[in-house]
């Protein structure tokens, strides 16, 4: 992992939309279905997200390498498609989706896959608090 994943400090990335200039892309919100916990936000075209219904798995599109983003085609960790909203101006999505074999993120905790959000702002110190670390005391 690199720094950005293991720091405390906020470091929040303000220029990741210019950098998509000429994608046709939406932001999508990834949800546990069973949980409703919020695991990833990622963003899809129209491409992905007709390939995530026809399989009823998670595809996204990787706006840095510009492809199809099967997740967990790599490391195993799929995610069965259960859900699609849509929003009022039809420019985002939320994903219900149920994992089949670990967490979302390529982050981890001694050894145990995390999803994306884990990590909570204290307002009051402007840092990062890792929620794994909290659950340990």
């Amino acid at each position: 992992m690199g720094y950005i994943e293991e720091t405390d400090v906020l470091k929040l990335d303000f220029q990741k939309i210019k950098s998509m200039s000429g994608q046709e892309v939406i932001p999508v919100a990834i949800q546990n279905t069973d949980t409703d916990e919020v695991i990833l936000v990622a963003y899809t075209n129209e491409q992905a997200m007709l390939e995530s219904i026809r399989l009823r798995r998670l595809v996204l599109w990787s706006t840095s390498r510009n492809e199809l983003w099967h997740k967990g085609k790599t490391s195993g960790n799929e995610f069965e498609l259960t859900d699609v909203f849509v929003n009022c101006e039809q420019n985002s999505l939320v994903y219900k989706v149920r994992p089949l074999n670990g967490n979302i993120c390529h982050t981890s905790y001694q050894g145990v896959a995390n999803n994306c959000f884990y990590r909570k702002l204290d307002m009051e110190s402007m840092k990062l608090v890792n929620l794994n670390e909290r659950k340990e005391r």
